[in-house]
This record gives structure tokens, C-alpha cells and sequence, in this order.
């Protein structure tokens, strides 16, 4: 059961990590004109993409100083998520098993 639930959280915070990296490119191919954002299709894409990443991005964004324009707090947050939520699970989950 204990491994079932850790799976599904690992597989969870995979899944947001690529929603991250596809909510960056979504937004540029609209920023370069690629993707016309007055198309409902696309407007409902981008609206559900950011639904689900502002809430994550913007207390990060608030930390974080403005570099000219660029935006790093997806950087911040998948790299977080990487190298410091996954170990903790990991070892909060082998905690778990050896007690």
C-alpha cells in the first residue's frame, strides 16, 4: 500500500514537471507568434495550463528578483522539485519500509 502511494506521488510530481516544461513552451511559441492566442482552442490550452502552474510559480516569482524580462521560477521549481522534493520522498519512504 506504502508503495502504491509513493509511486503515484513520484508519477505525480513527473507528470507537473512536464507540464512546467510544457506551459514554457506554450507560452513562447505564443510570444513569437507561432501560436495565435485569439484561437479559443488555444486560449483554452493556455488557460488551463496556467490554472495549473500559477499557483506554483508565483510565490516563486515573488522571491525571486526581476532579471530583464526573463522569467526562472519554472527553472526553480523543476530544479527544486529534482533535487530537493524527490530525495526527500525518497528518503522519507525508506524511513517508512525499514520501521
Amino acid at each position: 500500500m506504502l508503495f502504491v502511494l509513493f509511486s503515484v506521488l513520484m508519477r505525480l510530481l513527473e507528470i507537473y514537471c512536464w507540464i512546467l516544461i510544457l506551459s514554457c513552451i506554450f507560452i513562447n511559441l505564443c510570444l513569437f507568434g507561432i501560436l495565435d492566442s485569439r484561437k479559443q482552442i488555444v486560449w483554452k490550452v493556455g488557460l488551463f495550463l496556467n490554472r495549473i502552474t500559477e499557483p506554483v510559480l508565483e510565490p516563486v516569482r515573488r522571491i525571486l528578483p526581476s532579471l530583464g524580462g526573463v522569467d526562472f521560477s519554472p527553472m526553480v521549481v523543476l530544479l527544486g522539485i529534482q533535487y530537493v522534493l524527490q530525495p526527500v520522498l525518497v528518503s522519507l519512504f525508506r524511513t517508512l519500509m525499514y520501521r
